[in-house]
């Protein structure tokens, strides 16, 4: 039926079905004669066993979705990894998407690829409108792809960054509908920033008829982001969202999904992919799915959401103990920023040395994010880097709740942090009294003076 089994499939079936499919390529037939410079031969039976002897890759020179003749097994695969995947989506809650394909490459040049598709469409347009979320990523997909950005400041509403709509349609006006290749928006984000008003900018882009490229990375995992893209779509225009495989779906890094509401206009993207790819990223988001079933990814993100709600109310009393404060930010779904104010009005160095320390505690993706830093990306000068605007309010500290975090890692890293924390606070004291003594000790001098 070409949709994600409900139930998992254990290790040994998925094994058999991989190797059915393996035979039914060129390379793997007993007889076989080839005399091509492009034959699956692979000298190593190591790298052959960790493909499942599916060496062939996947698609054609001139499209990455088209069928292979001599390999209809890695053909077939990856026609079912689409095919499962889109399902996938559709129950994560994008049910209108009408099309999608995994793309052997992360999510930046997934996006690279879009806007080099859109370029065909729009041969005069030379402008993106960017939204800043200050990853470099997603901001370099842009300058490869050979289109200027347009970078639009966020706007402070309470703590949380979010979207200026009037700013977007002023840049619109003064550019010229025409000259602008598409508005290049986000869901996923760091907080305090917070997925953009996708509704509001599907409409704008429906009314300047300009297209509308979504950077999903890790929204599948959330139904509020995967709500929004549905809902952009429905109230006006959303041309293609792209995800990345890895945060989604725990793969390794390496694949994205690229997905939208036209069929025709996603073809053309598999299209514009210059030759034939790996099938790595297909096989290995394939393997996952079969093991999962639909019910274990769902249950996955239940546990996420879960693990969400705790991790916010822990990390709160943790903040509260340390005279710090969670920063209120109800429209992320997935990341969360707790203030770091006295630790930066302490000491200037002391923010960045808290990552430090976290980082050789061993905890990983936990972002310190100080005032006032200053980053040059090709070319473009970024105040305030990290931290999606140019003068956010005070340092802070991210932590997210991602697919597949457990109780523990929550529990090991408020622990940590905790520690970490009360350390400056005793190295705090210590200075403190060392220059109270200091200053009593010059009164001393002065009076005997």
């Amino acid at each position: 039926k070409g949709k994600c089994p409900e139930d998992g499939w254990d290790e040994s079936t998925i094994e058999l079905f991989l190797h059915e499919l393996a035979i039914m390529d060129s390379n793997n037939f007993l007889g076989n004669c080839g005399v091509g410079e492009r034959e699956g031969r692979v000298v190593s039976g190591l790298v052959a066993r960790r493909h499942y002897r599916l060496i062939h890759g996947i698609g054609r020179s001139g499209d990455i979705s088209a069928v292979q003749p001599k390999a209809a097994g890695s053909s077939l695969l990856n026609k079912l990894t689409n095919s499962v995947v889109l399902d996938v989506i559709k129950l994560t809650g994008v049910r209108t998407v009408a099309s999608c394909f995994v793309v052997p490459m992360a999510t930046g040049m997934s996006l690279t690829l879009c806007f080099l598709t859109l370029r065909h469409k729009r041969p005069k347009a030379k402008y993106i409108i960017w939204p800043r979320i200050d990853q470099k990523s997603c901001f370099k997909s842009m300058i490869t792809a050979g289109f200027e950005p347009v970078v639009i400041e966020n706007v402070l509403e309470g703590d949380e960054l979010r979207t200026d709509l009037e700013a977007v349609e002023a840049k619109i006006k003064a550019l010229g509908a025409e000259n602008i290749l598409c508005v290049h928006s986000t869901t996923s984000c760091f907080a305090p920033r917070v997925p953009d008003r996708l509704e509001e900018l599907a409409v704008i882009c429906a009314n300047y008829d300009i297209p509308h490229i979504v950077n999903n990375a890790y929204g599948v995992q959330s139904s509020k982001c995967m709500h929004l893209i549905q809902q952009g779509a429905r109230v006006g225009r959303i041309d293609a969202f792209v995800q990345s495989l890895d945060k989604n779906f725990m793969v390794p890094v390496g694949g994205a999904i690229i997905a939208g509401f036209n069929e025709s206009f996603v073809q053309e993207i598999s299209k514009m992919y210059p030759g034939r790819a790996s099938a790595s990223p297909s096989l290995d988001v394939l393997i996952t799915l079969l093991s999962l079933g639909s019910s274990g990814y769902k249950k996955l993100l239940k546990e996420r959401k879960e693990m969400f709600s705790y991790l916010s109310s822990e990390l709160k009393k943790l903040a509260d103990n340390h005279n710090e404060r969670l920063l209120d930010t109800p429209h992320n779904p997935i990341s969360l920023a707790m203030s770091l104010k006295n630790l930066d009005e302490t000491n200037d160095a002391a923010v960045t040395q808290l990552g430090s320390m976290l980082f050789t505690r061993q905890v990983s993706g936990a972002r310190v994010v100080p005032c006032g830093s200053v980053q040059t990306v090709n070319n473009y000068t970024f105040k305030g880097f990290m931290s999606h605007a140019n003068d956010y309010p005070c340092a802070y500290l991210n932590a997210a709740s991602a697919v597949g975090i457990k109780k523990q890692d929550v529990d090991v890293f408020l622990k940590r942090l905790d520690k970490c924390l009360k350390t400056f606070r005793k190295e705090a004291k210590q200075e403190k009294s060392i220059n109270e003594i200091s200053d009593s000790n010059a009164a001393t001098e002065q009076l005997e003076d």
